[in-house]
């Protein structure tokens, strides 16, 4: 069975204020819940995000972070960005609670802004083999210090990306994605569970990184 992406999840202290931000950012639009940050909607197939209410604030550099689509970067500290690095063809910025994003400048954007999912790994090669396994697609690599999925199932964006680090995962991930697929399959394959919710399960990948998984219809 290939998995197949759901949605995005990003952990948030102040609901209004990271929904209004990320609606801006990526071309979606936030819905408040009831009691709870709601989430962001409005996009093609798969790019429902959710927010999840934590009471931590950002404590260290994210693993998981989006690229975006931007017309100008001013345009993202505006609604509340922060520049953090403008040293490179892209530029690093943290959201309003401190989370890291990268904005490439485009002279056409999309309505839709992620451009792609990428996630600081130990071994990149290992851990793009081992999701594109569960997306049944290719992990490529270019010659590069960095892989990458493209064409995975469900997925808005271009790219889902694993670059290298040397530090190793030390909290929860803030930012995590949902998928459509076998809670056993991925058992089998290496992950780890971590809770039972009543409608999906969370499991880490090999790297440590949190999913959640939905079972498939």
């Amino acid at each position: 069975m290939t998995a197949r992406w759901r949605a995005l999840c990003i952990d948030v202290v102040d609901g209004g204020a990271m929904g209004a931000f990320w609606a801006a950012a990526t071309g979606l639009v936030h819905r408040p819940g009831e009691g709870d940050p709601g989430h962001l909607d409005g996009g093609p197939e798969g790019s429902l995000v959710r927010l999840c209410a934590v009471p931590e604030p950002v404590t260290v550099k994210q693993r998981v972070h989006l690229d975006l689509h931007v017309a100008d970067v001013a345009d993202l500290v505006a609604v509340g960005a922060t520049v953090v690095d403008d040293s490179q063809p892209w530029t690093v910025l943290a959201d309003p609670e401190g989370g890291e994003l990268c904005a490439f400048a485009r002279d056409e954007v999309p309505a839709y802004k992620v451009y792609e999912v990428s996630v600081d790994a130990a071994d990149p090669e290992r851990i793009a083999r081992w999701w594109a396994e569960r997306f049944g697609v290719e992990a490529r690599n270019g010659g590069e210090p960095w892989w990458w999925l493209e064409g995975v199932p469900g997925a808005p964006f271009d790219s889902l990306v694993f670059g290298p680090v040397p530090e190793p995962k030390t909290v929860k991930n803030r930012i995590h994605w949902d998928v459509t697929g076998s809670v056993d399959d991925f058992l089998a394959a290496g992950a780890t569970a971590l809770r039972d919710m009543p409608r999906w399960r969370v499991l880490a990948d090999p790297e440590g990184n949190e999913f959640c998984v939905f079972p498939s219809d």
